[in-house]
């Protein structure tokens, strides 16, 4: 079977199914199961409690200009990395 690739299909082409990242709609998807939809509805109350409590990053003093140094998980200072 010939290999769809997503970047060179074209509506023209009527050989091949439509491209594998396109969706299927709601109507045609598997019914959840029971506890499929309870663990979604738990996902849903604790991502809106999360965001309910969410404060704002504490204030640094004397802290690094600019952005955070570690932030790619080694020290960057001036453009230079450096791992510890």
């Amino acid at each position: 079977m010939e290999r769809v690739d997503a970047r060179r299909w074209s509506p023209e082409m009527t050989d091949h199914p439509s491209p594998p990242d396109v969706a299927a709609s709601a109507s045609e998807r598997k019914p959840l199961t029971p506890a499929a939809k309870r663990a979604l509805a738990e996902a849903e109350a604790r991502r809106l409690a999360a965001e309910a409590n969410a404060q704002p990053a504490a204030k640094e003093f004397q802290g690094p200009k600019g952005p955070e140094p570690t932030r790619y998980g080694d020290w960057e200072n001036k453009g230079i990395a450096s791992d510890f």
